[in-house]
């Protein structure tokens, strides 16, 4: 059976159970809490020793045969291209069409997430190149930790040959054991989707945020079904890019459900490699980045959530440079994301609430219940992102083998 099938299955009998089991029953909501985490821990469970080792083979290889700049720099502008199309997409939405104002609240502000950049920084060179591995969270130092020791078995390939040897076998053993948590993810998406459901039912029976969401929604059709292929199509000379598509169909499902870029990362990666074609050392590379930095969907939805936010306290109109103000600071924002796996979007938007200031630190508050759904999106979005980016990166540096539709997992 297909896996966008298993996926598929369990995610409806999630969103069944979640109207069989009563919501209001605290016992039952922390079962179904726990279930759900544990599905995504398991889904988390290999993504260090996969990147680990299967960058440092994807390295070692690029760096041999002379792609590896190439590689990156194609990497980079997919990254930042897409963060932009979707940026830009946002704000356009938001600002042709003015949503319903959100009642205000009077819920007084808690301490606020933030997003220190010298902590950040320091992390991606800790005291201990271990240290790199250690966290599951923050996946930019075990990426460059695996890049230097793959970049140093090119130096001396006689020395280096059985740790090439060892690094290769433990890449392919991982991937193996990646596939098996993946299949069985499938199971486990039973309670992922049903904790989502649980907590999303009180935001769709208030009906205060079904114009953002649809709004949301109509933004994700048009970049999944038209936007990105439009790319593919002229980008890669593509004749039929809505393949992209049908193989990210799992990746979304699992990203908008869990709402996590660590659990989709391992999803992407799998049909990266077995439904496009992608050869392992560009998907590797470009999905790990991609994971890391490529959060156009956080761009996009604190755009729309923060204009929101202003037009439900003030009926003022917005001047060019305010514009070009959270066009920056939302773009700015969303590549240093990286170390907040989950819930990274409505951080983004208390920063950007708190920087904006005059008077407007509190705005957060009036998405806040509505944050498990705008993360969602946000997740949706990057997941599909990654598909149609690395895709982009394998046809132009030429890594890439034709599969034919029949055999897409």
């Amino acid at each position: 059976m297909k896996v966008w099938i298993k996926y598929l299955i369990g995610i409806a009998l999630g969103l069944a159970a979640a109207f069989i089991i009563p919501s209001a029953n605290p016992a039952a909501t922390a079962v179904i809490s726990a279930a759900s985490e544990f599905a995504i821990r398991a889904a988390r469970y290999t993504v260090l020793p996969l990147m680990f080792f299967g960058v440092s083979m994807a390295v070692f290889k690029l760096r041999n045969s002379n792609q590896l700049t190439k590689t990156a720099l194609w990497t980079i502008g997919a990254i930042l291209g897409t963060t932009l199309i979707l940026t830009v997409l946002g704000l356009i939405s938001i600002l042709i069409f003015k949503l319903p104002r959100i009642p205000i609240t009077g819920e007084k502000m808690t301490d606020l997430p933030s997003i220190v950049l010298k902590k950040m920084i320091m992390q991606i060179l800790p005291y201990s190149g271990f240290n790199s591995i250690a966290d599951g969270a923050y996946l930019l130092p075990c990426f460059i930790f695996a890049g230097f020791a793959g970049a140093g078995c090119t130096t001396d390939q006689v020395a280096s040959k059985p740790l090439v040897s060892f690094l290769d076998s433990a890449a392919k053993v991982c991937y193996s054991i990646m596939t098996f948590f993946i299949e069985w993810v499938s199971i486990g998406m039973i309670a992922i989707a049903c904790y989502w459901m649980v907590s999303a039912k009180a935001i769709f029976a208030s009906r205060i945020y079904t114009p953002l969401i649809l709004m949301l929604t109509i933004d994700f059709i048009l970049a999944i079904a038209l936007i990105y292929p439009l790319i593919i199509r002229f980008l890669c000379n593509d004749l039929h890019p809505m393949h992209v598509l049908f193989a990210s169909i799992t990746p979304i499902l699992a990203a908008f459900f869990s709402a996590d870029s660590n659990m989709s990362l391992p999803v992407n990666l799998r049909h990266a490699r077995e439904s496009l074609g992608q050869h392992q050392q560009a998907a590797d590379v470009s999905v790990s980045l991609f994971s890391i930095f490529g959060r156009g969907g956080s761009a996009l939805v604190t755009a729309i959530c923060f204009v929101t936010i202003l037009r439900s306290y003030s009926s003022l109109g917005f001047t060019a440079f305010d514009v070009v103000w959270i066009f920056i600071t939302t773009f700015a924002i969303s590549l240093v994301l990286g170390a907040i796996p989950q819930g990274g979007t409505f951080v983004a938007l208390t920063v950007l609430c708190t920087m904006y200031s005059r008077g407007f630190e509190a705005g957060y508050l009036l998405l806040k219940p509505a944050a498990p759904i705008l993360c969602s999106f946000a997740a949706a979005f990057d997941a599909a992102s990654a598909m149609f980016g690395s895709y982009v990166v394998a046809v132009k540096t030429k890594q890439f083998e034709h599969v034919e539709l029949k055999h897409y997992i």
